[in-house]
């Protein structure tokens, strides 16, 4: 074994098993960074250093962002292109973001039984493929619009792994315990083939449902909260002034899924072979019958918390951080767990990224101390009223396919506020063009791994390399959905948004937000000779 010189240990030990060239990149970024900020100035850096962010958000198989990306932060904080304040701020601004994300998902750990219990009488009790697809594509949807999209798809692989591991070892047992698939008969390696493609298309198709369900509502995403905090919408508006994009592409990419199956097209079709159903009935059978009373009551206790979580996001009982701990606080009190290294699991999915939120508000912070996107911005809101929100769908699209959708949705809305501010725009197109942002950023998103958090937790899950699920796999499988859904919500956002938010307006189904901005206005004129607005 040869022994390391300390600067050979250093350097082994700075980001860890990353590559070479990716560390290499890390170093240069670092070193570069305060050279062209002396030389090109502020501006040009600021844009540098966001091209080497989204590297490391693009880089996120190779290493965590949290690391890289974080390091880049510090470091333009230090050469103070932001300051700690200003880091602050944006956190504040966000803080029910940064909730959501600490306390939902970990309020959604201790609902796992309940989900998983419901996937698994899907998955045994559904014959027909295409059915079984819709099926898991709509409760996947539907999840997402209430939970987070990153739980919901951890639960279906855990779902997917636990279905793959019961046929693995009935196949073993078959072979005398024999592990290795190479030596199983050509009968059980076919079927196996097999059911991998079925799963494959399941998790594509449940993939996709939590975009179309994460877009509808204000808690689907962490982005969305982000823009309904700006735009100061509740949940029922949010919906509502979402629903004339949302649901029209819901409708296509329910109708895509019919379509994939139906044709086989995108090496969609796979089946489900029969000698695998019956081992998953007979095993969904035995757990069954093996189910404890308290499990039982655990169960019921997860549903009624269930009816709760909706009741209450749907109300706006509370801020959604909050409500996601009185889920903690239930789940755990009536279903036993008590002790602290319990309850500790629940947190551990949810605070890497809870920490690297953070470094994107650090990012966001520098792009509007140094005013990065303000000329972006400014040239598309230069452009005629109607042309407007179409092209900001369309740029938050193909942002968010490349890089991380959270990260480009707080960008632009940050941008879209200060516009409103220093009154470029009204509070009227401030509105569309809000609903443009949260639609493109994910919509069209589902096109890479890269653009929706849920397909790159999927890609870099126990299950992927099972199952034969590769980064240009899933890129090539998502291409019909891509396309559909993105002209969809082309055309809605083009055609349909403007009169059904007028409709709905004029019949009081959302407030009027200019309206009342202008009468507050005027009411602290009189009472205060000051400043009014929003």
């Amino acid at each position: 074994m040869t022994t390391l010189s300390t600067s050979q240990a250093f350097y082994k030990n700075f980001l860890g098993n990353a590559p070479d060239w990716y560390k290499s990149a890390i170093i240069l970024f670092l070193i570069l960074n305060p050279i062209m900020l002396y030389t090109v100035g502020p501006y040009v850096t600021g844009w540098l250093l966001i091209i080497e962010f989204i590297f490391t958000l693009a880089m996120a198989l190779r290493c965590y962002p949290l690391q890289s990306g974080g390091l880049l932060a510090i470091e333009a904080i230090a050469l103070g292109m932001a300051s700690p304040s200003d880091v602050m701020h944006e956190v504040e601004l966000n803080l029910p973001v940064i909730l959501l994300l600490v306390f939902m998902v970990a309020g959604i750990y201790f609902m796992k039984d309940l989900l998983l219990y419901t996937f698994t009488k899907l998955l045994t009790n559904v014959k027909s493929k295409t059915r079984l697809s819709l099926l898991f594509c709509f409760v996947a949807a539907f999840l997402s619009a209430f939970l987070d999209a990153l739980t919901v798809i951890a639960v279906i692989i855990s779902v997917a792994v636990g279905f793959y591991s019961i046929y693995h070892k009935a196949a073993s047992a078959q072979h005398n315990g024999e592990q290795d698939e190479e030596k199983f008969g050509d009968h059980f390696r076919k079927d196996l083939d097999q059911f991998r493609g079925f799963l494959r298309d399941l998790m594509m198709h449940a993939g996709v449902g939590t975009a179309l369900g994460g877009v509808c509502t204000q808690v689907g995403e962490p982005q969305n909260l982000v823009i309904a905090a700006q735009a100061d919408w509740q949940f029922i508006e949010f919906f509502l002034r979402m629903a004339p994009v949302t649901i029209p592409v819901l409708a296509t990419g329910l109708c895509m899924v019919v379509l994939l199956e139906k044709t086989g097209w995108f090496n969609y079709g796979w089946q489900l072979p029969d000698s695998v159903r019956t081992i998953l009935q007979e095993d969904a059978a035995a757990h069954d019958a093996r189910r404890t009373q308290r499990e039982k009551a655990a169960l019921i206790v997860q549903a009624i918390v269930a009816v709760w979580l909706v009741v209450g996001l749907a109300l706006h009982l509370a801020e959604v951080g909050i409500i996601g701990l009185t889920v903690i606080v239930l789940t755990t009190a009536f279903n036993g767990v008590t002790d602290e290294h319990a309850l500790g699991k629940a947190f551990e999915e949810a605070l890497p990224f809870t920490a690297l939120l953070v470094v994107f508000f650090a990012i966001v912070a520098v792009i509007d101390r140094q005013g990065l996107f303000t000329g972006i911005i400014g040239s598309v809101l230069a452009l005629e009223q109607s042309l407007q929100v179409p092209m900001f769908y369309l740029a938050n699209g193909l942002l968010s396919a490349i890089s991380d959708n959270v990260f480009v949705g707080t960008v632009y809305i940050t941008e879209l506020k200060q516009a409103l501010t220093n009154n470029v725009i009204n509070r009227e197109q401030f509105d569309m063009l809000a609903v443009a942002i949260n639609t493109g950023t994910n919509i069209p998103s589902v096109a890479t791994p890269n653009g929706q958090a849920a397909f790159l937790f999927l890609l870099t899950s126990s299950l992927a390399p099972l199952i034969r699920l590769g980064y240009l796999t899933m890129v090539y499988k998502a291409i019909p959905y891509t396309i559909a859904m993105t002209l969809v919500g082309l055309a809605a956002v083009n055609y349909i948004l403007p009169p059904a938010t007028d409709y709905m307006t004029e019949h009081g189904l959302i407030q009027d937000h200019a309206s009342y901005e202008h009468s507050e206005s005027i009411k602290q004129g009189h009472g205060e000779g000051s400043h009014g607005g929003h």
